[in-house]
């Protein structure tokens, strides 16, 4: 049982599952060690674009035009970044949960030295370039950091396994977007090479997820029910994310078509989620549940299509985006609506 609780905090099943998982992490983490390319975050920051600030070095102030990023860009890239930054909670909650000794401890260590390097990378490259307001991007940090993280799902394992098979691909996606679309080819090529790290996390809770499939089909497909109806972005506790989510999607980073497509049904068909047979009454409810909301959730998705259409031709004869129109959530990565 993990150290960092006590038997009363930890439910019998839960205890169960860790043990059952233990040599499948062991496994895991075997071939993630094998397949993981090194590489050095300073390589991709445009260190030569770099010149001191105004304060106590006396330098220039940051304006506005020294970006090179599009606006949805500087939007995206700070969301992911502060997203990015609330990293020691994130550990501290999967620490407690799935715990820091054998093999569970040294994925928990891997995976946040390996997550550490995407904030260090994205915060140089973003001060290098002149990217972003630093005092309002530090200022942001704080406030963030300051509130901490606490998970929807801590008190599962079984559901915070579900929960990061799909985050890790939300968060792959999310940067692979962004640099897509930053309108910097040094920006692109940093978060492509983020994403990769992003993707091999994702397939290693997947992997997860499908033993657990295994392991305990009834409890693991009402997990996934769960998590995919009621996902919210880890990033979701930012200042100002809603409004930050709507440009977003509104800039086809992340939007309901997204997260539909490119999250949630690829890891649900390579699990085979929905024609999985031998379930009890419990996994078949569950299984029902989510083709509904899957059902629903397409909906949604093509109706804010429609809608973000209206608002850019909107936009477009206002000569300038920004106001017209750009209210509302329905098509925002937060709750999903993802």
């Amino acid at each position: 049982m993990p150290p960092s609780r006590s038997a009363q905090d930890v439910p019998k099943p839960d205890v169960r599952l860790l043990q059952d998982l233990e040599e499948v992490v062991e496994r895991e983490l075997d071939r993630h060690l094998g397949v993981f390319k090194e590489w050095m975050p300073h390589e991709y920051v445009p260190w030569d674009r770099g010149r001191d600030f105004d304060g106590v070095l006396d330098g220039e102030p940051w304006a506005p035009e020294q970006s090179p990023l599009t606006p949805v860009g500087k939007v995206a890239m700070v969301v992911n970044l502060l997203t990015e930054d609330n990293l020691p909670s994130y550990h501290h909650e999967i620490a407690a949960l799935f715990g820091r000794d054998g093999a569970w401890g040294t994925w928990v260590h891997r995976w946040t030295a390996e997550e550490a390097r995407h904030s260090l990378v994205m915060r140089d490259y973003l001060l290098a370039s002149r990217a972003v307001d630093p005092v309002a991007l530090e200022r942001a940090r704080m406030t963030h950091m300051s509130a901490g993280f606490a998970s929807d799902n801590r008190h599962s394992a079984l559901h915070t396994v579900a929960y990061v098979a799909f985050q890790e691909l939300a968060t792959r996606v999310s940067h692979r977007n962004t640099g897509r679309g930053s309108g910097d080819p040094v920006c692109d090529r940093l978060l492509a090479r983020v994403a990769a790290d992003e993707n091999l996390h994702m397939v290693f809770y997947r992997n997860l997820l499908a033993a657990a499939l295994e392991i305990a089909p009834d409890r693991a497909v009402r997990a996934v029910a769960d998590v995919v109806s009621g996902f919210r972005m880890p990033g979701h506790g930012l200042p100002g994310f809603e409004r930050a989510a709507v440009e977003i999607a509104l800039g086809g980073v992340y939007d309901l078509r997204v997260h539909h497509d490119d999250v949630l049904q690829p890891v649900l068909r390579h699990l085979k989620v929905l024609g999985l047979s031998g379930l009890g009454p419990e996994g078949l409810r569950a299984q029902q549940e989510l083709g509904e909301f899957l059902g629903s959730l397409n909906t949604r998705a093509a109706r804010f299509d429609e809608r973000r259409a209206t608002i850019m031709t909107r936009r477009e004869a206002a000569g300038r985006g920004g106001r017209a129109g750009s209210s509302g959530t329905a098509g925002a990565p937060g709750r999903t609506g993802a």
